[in-house]
């Protein structure tokens, strides 16, 4: 699997403030947008706000994989052992602790290594 960058951990670390607010606009527009009804005028302008939001997290070169738009959870393409993996980190926890590899996902996360 190819990716346009590969992050550090200060370098993942270094870019939560951004994702930080990031994914919280997102979990923000997503909300709005369960509230409204299918046919709502500003329904296209919420969607194109929140698909905004996500390209700017795809630019810096990590993922949004929260499709329930529930905890904002993110991935960050990494290195470590010598096999890519996913820095893993989801909007409520206060730091980057948790990596999984690519094909376990989620259910497979683990400690970072000190």
């Amino acid at each position: 699997m190819e990716f346009q960058r590969l992050f550090t951990r200060q370098e993942a670390e270094s870019a939560l403030p951004l994702v930080r607010r990031v994914v919280a606009d997102i979990l923000e527009k997503a909300a709005g947008i369960r509230e409204l009804g299918a046919d709502d005028e500003r329904l296209p302008g919420l969607e194109a706000e929140l698909q905004e939001y996500l390209q700017e997290l795809e630019e810096m070169g990590c993922f949004f994989k929260d499709w329930n738009f529930s905890v904002g959870l993110v991935d960050f393409p990494a290195m470590i052992d010598g096999e890519t993996v996913f820095l893993c980190w989801r909007s409520d926890e206060a730091e980057l602790g948790w990596y999984h590899r690519i094909e376990e996902g989620y259910q497979g996360r683990r400690p970072l290594p000190k």
